[in-house]
């Protein structure tokens, strides 16, 4: 209503968020981004930083802890370390920091944050827990009302099966009623048919026939579980909160396991207290179903913004 102040600015600023508490694939949604506009692009990645344990603005590095930056943050940092990413809980002030070495910056997580006023908002909804099914909290689980969704450019239903009817599509689209101005899109977890850790790659049917630990510290962790039950594979799943900081007492159990599996974001908790070749984590990616990729990265590279570029 133009009662509080609002942040502008002179290039592009790309937020990416939601409106439910979380668990609708935020970060898999930033790196899809960063990895198809960073050859355009000096593109930035600003995040809050969930859960660490400073304050202000931190410029992340390889070598940063979860505890300094925050484990997603971190998860970015490595995965393209040429890229910049910093956290900064006033986001107007991280980017005034970056902005002397970026032309683009990517907000994760930040479409509550109405002290900056992006170029471009992503909102995304998770295909099992539409936002238009929910209520505020504390009677439900969104951030603000559903009306926030107006704020968006695209909207795009995450987590959705392998097979999605064109009927089902539409009739989401029906629940959902974009607006004229907003393009819809539907996406689904992809996950990879390697485990990862320090040592490099090995097949994920390595496990197959040994006993093996999921630990998870996701929102929604049904996923990845049912993925790994349909490739026939025995675990016990240990599942913590979102974001879990795992205790002393935790990290001695866990390391008397002989395998553990975990999301990448929890490897960067893990990772600095079981240094071994026990523990490893399952990259997953985003795929855009009926192939809209390109129609997606089109309508950010069409805004007013970018193109004053």
């Amino acid at each position: 209503m133009g009662w509080l102040k609002s942040h502008s600015y002179n290039i592009p600023i790309i937020c990416v968020g939601n409106l439910s508490t979380g668990g609708t694939g935020k970060s898999p949604m930033v790196e899809f981004l960063v990895s198809s506009l960073k050859e355009k692009y000096s593109l930035s990645v600003l995040s809050r930083g969930y859960k660490r344990k400073t304050k202000g603005f931190h410029e992340v590095s390889v070598d940063s802890t979860t505890e300094e930056v925050g484990d997603e943050p971190l998860q970015f940092k490595r995965k393209f370390p040429e890229v910049r990413v910093a956290v900064c809980e006033r986001r107007s002030d991280g980017i005034d920091k970056l902005l002397s070495s970026s032309d683009l910056i990517i907000l994760d997580d930040a479409f509550q944050h109405r002290k900056v006023n992006p170029s471009f908002s992503i909102l995304l909804t998770s295909y099992g827990d539409l936002y238009v099914d929910d209520m505020v909290l504390p009677a439900g689980n969104l951030r603000e009302p559903k009306v926030g969704a107006n704020r968006a450019d695209i909207v795009v239903v995450t987590k959705c099966p392998n097979v999605l009817s064109q009927s089902e599509m539409d009739s989401i689209e029906k629940k959902l009623r974009p607006k004229p101005h907003q393009q819809l899109h539907f996406t689904k977890i992809v996950y990879a048919e390697q485990i990862q850790n320090y040592t490099g790659f090995q097949c994920l049917m390595t496990l197959k026939d040994k006993e093996f630990t999921l630990v998870t510290g996701i929102a929604n962790p049904k996923p990845l579980v049912e993925f790994l039950k349909g490739h026939n594979l025995q675990f016990i799943h240990r599942s913590f909160p979102d974001h879990h900081d795992f205790t002393k007492s935790e990290i001695i159990d866990l390391d008397q396991k002989e395998i553990i599996l975990t999301t990448e974001k929890d490897y960067m908790r893990l990772q600095p207290f079981i240094k071994n070749a026990k523990l490893f984590y399952l990259p997953i990616t985003i795929s855009f179903l009926n192939n809209t990729a390109a129609q997606f990265i089109a309508k950010i590279e069409a805004s007013e913004i970018i193109l004053k570029k």
